[in-house]
């Protein structure tokens, strides 16, 4: 089995996601095979895309857990931050995750569930589970966020794992004939018809994790940068006014 047929359907989504063509990453493995066979079978994730880090002689490994780094002959892997020390101080794998959100975002910006500002300055992507408590309390704000002019489109993030009922209410939320009025109930604790379709609530519950994400809400702002958790609207609003004009 060739390491391109190995990799699954979120890893397919995700070579999507740091804009590599199936030809480019195929060559791309090639020129990769021994490292990205021996760090997969040792290390037990899949690996998505390698590429040339900042560093002169470290390679940017891009796996469905997050990015690491590799010495180009595959004698050492390293789980790292890499910081660029010049007139100013740069965080150079905050800035790729940033970038690595981004595009995730944007893969799946037809099949997130929006609630859109009528005077929109913001946009934010949320990862949510129904069932959070913090989620719900964000969502009993969205009335708020919405006046600020925040637009919350929400990505699939069932905590408990694809295998588990909190799994299946998700879909039938996102399979919903209105998945806002579908996500009204669910986050107001009631209950919602069972519903299914073609849907990518699998794929953005793996992109969530390829992220980092383990747990909700965990909110995306404009820039790529991340809150892990809960914040009011009126803290977020200011966080988000702080982040346009860095």
């Amino acid at each position: 089995m060739t390491i391109f047929s190995k990799i699954s359907k979120a890893a397919t989504i995700f070579s999507v996601i740091i804009g590599i063509s199936f030809t480019a990453l195929a060559q791309e493995k090639n020129e990769h095979t021994d490292l990205i066979e021996r760090f997969e079978r040792k290390l037990k994730f899949k690996i998505i895309s390698v590429a040339d880090s900042s560093v002169p002689g470290l390679l940017q490994i891009n796996t469905d857990t997050g990015i690491f780094y590799a010495s180009e002959n595959g004698e050492y892997f390293l789980s790292a931050r890499i910081y660029k020390v010049g007139d100013q101080i740069v965080d150079e794998t905050g800035e790729a995750l940033k970038k690595y959100r981004l595009a995730g975002v944007q893969q799946f910006k037809d099949s997130m569930i929006e609630f859109k500002a009528d005077k929109e300055k913001y946009v934010v992507s949320v990862f949510t589970d129904a069932t959070c408590g913090f989620c719900r309390k964000l969502h009993n704000e969205m009335d708020v966020l919405n006046d600020l002019g925040i637009t919350v489109q929400y990505l699939a993030f069932p905590r408990a794992g694809i295998n588990s009922s909190v799994y299946s209410n998700t879909v039938s939320i996102w399979c919903a004939e209105d998945p806002q009025e579908a996500m009204n109930k669910a986050k107001a604790g009631r209950r919602i018809a069972s519903a299914s379709c073609a849907n990518e609530v699998t794929a953005q519950y793996n992109f969530g994790k390829a992220i980092g994400v383990n747990g909700t809400p965990n909110i995306i702002l404009p820039d790529g940068s991340i809150i892990n958790g809960y914040q009011p609207a009126k803290d977020l609003i200011e966080t988000l006014k702080s982040v346009a004009k860095s």
